[in-house]
């Protein structure tokens, strides 16, 4: 009798410390939302795509807590962002750059990097090449090299994706996978990470570059001077080919803008990053 008393007496504790470890959790995570109540106003956000998941996810929590709140987000790219905020068109612009001196003095720009990202060269799955050096990449996004038989793979054409000039994803890759070499003229532009997931994913002889968050069955990263992308390997520092993600906005964050990039760097924020494949900053 007297045992079966200290079973219940454990099951109970047992029962009590998984209760107090929930509530601890749930009043944390409303703690962090708490800031949200009482707003009612929108909050526009635009720029850079590699953003957009975590930006969703995090709206969509906020907006549950909160359905007076709206935030409505859009692309465009790094430099639209910058732009976009700049011209008072949005609250923040997000850039997966950091903005130029020039960007900076003109807007009054101030700059709040949340995450770390790579970016990876991909191509379709069904490509039997899967590493190359950078001198090939630098020469096939050139068009030096214009068919996979060059560096292992089969006798076809090799077709060029990229990005818009304005694209923040582009310039971490032309300037730290291509050394700031040429994009031949033939490359098919696409408007964004999901855009160039697509067209990776639908051409059997392409290839071209996405942020490491976005990498899945769909496309295949290729290993790079020996060097496999991922997040381990950005947050090692071994793969070189990354980048922060900022969100700027016109002059000091304030209102429901601050609230939502205080956000982000917290602990629900970063742990939103760290879900959607990229490097939390914290």
């Amino acid at each position: 009798m007297k045992g079966n008393k200290n079973k219940r007496a454990l099951v109970w504790v047992g029962i009590l410390a998984l209760a107090l470890v929930f509530c601890t959790t749930s009043l944390c995570l409303a703690g962090e939302l708490d800031v949200f109540a009482g707003e009612n106003q929108v909050l526009r956000i635009s720029g850079g795509t590699a953003h957009i998941p975590v930006m969703k996810a995090a709206a969509q929590k906020i907006m549950t807590f909160n359905p007076e709140i709206q935030i409505i987000i859009a692309g465009g790219g790094s430099g639209a962002g910058i732009k976009q905020v700049g011209e008072g068109l949005v609250d923040i612009g997000n850039s997966g750059r950091q903005a130029t001196d020039t960007e900076v003095a003109k807007y009054g720009l101030k700059m709040v990097k949340w995450a770390i990202d790579g970016v990876a060269a991909v191509t379709n799955p069904q490509n039997p090449v899967k590493s190359l050096s950078s001198l090939q990449l630098q020469d096939i996004f050139s068009g030096k090299i214009v068919s996979w038989k060059e560096v292992g793979g089969k006798d076809a054409p090799i077709n060029v994706y990229t990005r818009d000039a304005a694209s923040g994803t582009r310039e971490v890759f032309w300037k730290k996978a291509l050394k700031e070499g040429d994009i031949t003229e033939k490359a098919n532009v696409v408007v964004s990470n999901g855009a160039m997931k697509t067209g990776v994913s639908n051409d059997p002889y392409s290839i071209g570059y996405v942020s490491v968050g976005f990498i899945d069955d769909g496309v295949s990263a290729l290993t790079l001077d020996g060097v496999t992308p991922s997040m381990a390997s950005v947050k090692s520092g071994e793969y070189t080919v990354a980048r922060g993600l900022f969100s700027n906005t016109k002059g000091e964050a304030k209102g429901l803008a601050k609230k939502f990039i205080d956000y982000l760097l917290g602990p629900d924020g970063q742990a939103l990053a760290l879900e959607k494949g990229f490097i939390p900053v914290n």
